[in-house]
């Protein structure tokens, strides 16, 4: 709510001052309360039970979804900085730098105050750490706003303003584009970051009792949340179940799948040898 509120402030102070610095850092900021407050409907919905049947893996998606919002906000807020960058190419406008420094200043202490109160809960959150690593960006563009004001005070020259909103732009850009992947890899069922199928493989085929590993996938729900499937192929007076219980103990401590689902078979299936995905 603090950011909130700040935000709204700063789009006044920006559209009041015609400073696109200013704007382009509201602009951010609004990328992060879209994020911090999809995260939290997100999260709110995820936790929700499934009365229609048809969700087998219940609303987890939902804070993906959310992810991609957010990183169309920000591309957004890069759009619009460089577009009206562009326009005012050759141009000189009158910027008062005093509103400029005053507002970037109040917005770094703002963040700073965000990120003691969120300091603690980073360490031993996820959500948290996101909240607090979204708010050291909003502070790194008001320290931007601030260097912004002074160039023009000390250079008189509006042009730092425009400078500044581009490098601005560009980091929200760069952030856009990495959160964009982030979500394109959960979405289209990717491997994990992190996760080596093949020594996932390996470690599962050098288990007693198992000759063989084969249709093995996996991917991320959502954030936190691995799963995969796999096929092991047992020799012949191998126990299932104490097999089951290390493979699954495998995934989960040396490949960080939280939840795998696999089958025992003590000769491969025509399924198996007929799908070739």
């Amino acid at each position: 709510m603090l950011v909130a509120a700040f935000m709204a402030v700063e789009v006044i102070v920006a559209l009041s001052s015609g400073s696109l610095s200013l704007m382009s850092d509201a602009g951010h900021m609004a990328a992060d309360v879209v994020t911090l407050g999809a995260a939290l409907v997100a999260t709110r919905i995820a936790g929700r039970s499934d009365t229609s049947g048809s969700r087998t893996y219940g609303s987890y998606r939902a804070e993906v979804f959310a992810s991609g919002l957010a990183a169309l906000v920000m591309l957004a807020v890069a759009v619009y900085v460089v577009v009206e960058a562009i326009r005012r190419a050759g141009t000189e406008p009158t910027i008062p730098a005093a509103p400029m420094l005053v507002v970037g200043g109040l917005g770094l202490i703002v963040n700073v105050v965000s990120l003691m109160l969120l300091r603690a809960g980073s360490r031993e959150s996820l959500n948290v750490r996101g909240a607090y690593l979204e708010v050291i960006a909003d502070a790194a563009g008001s320290v931007g706003v601030i260097l912004a004001a002074t160039l023009m005070i000390t250079t008189g020259s509006p042009a730092w303003d425009v400078v500044v909103a581009l490098a601005i732009g560009a980091f929200v850009a760069v952030r856009a584009v990495l959160l964009a992947r982030e979500v394109l890899d959960v979405l289209g069922q990717h491997a994990p970051r992190g996760f080596d199928v093949d020594a996932a493989a390996h470690d599962l085929a050098a288990l007693a009792g198992v000759r063989g590993v084969h249709d093995l996938h996996a991917w991320t729900l959502t954030s936190g949340m691995n799963v995969a499937t796999a096929h092991l192929l047992l020799e012949h007076g191998a126990d299932p179940s104490s097999t089951l219980v290390v493979a699954q103990a495998v995934l989960r401590d040396e490949h960080g799948i939280a939840h795998a689902t696999l089958q025992l078979e003590d000769q491969m299936s025509a399924q198996c040898h007929d799908v070739s995905w």
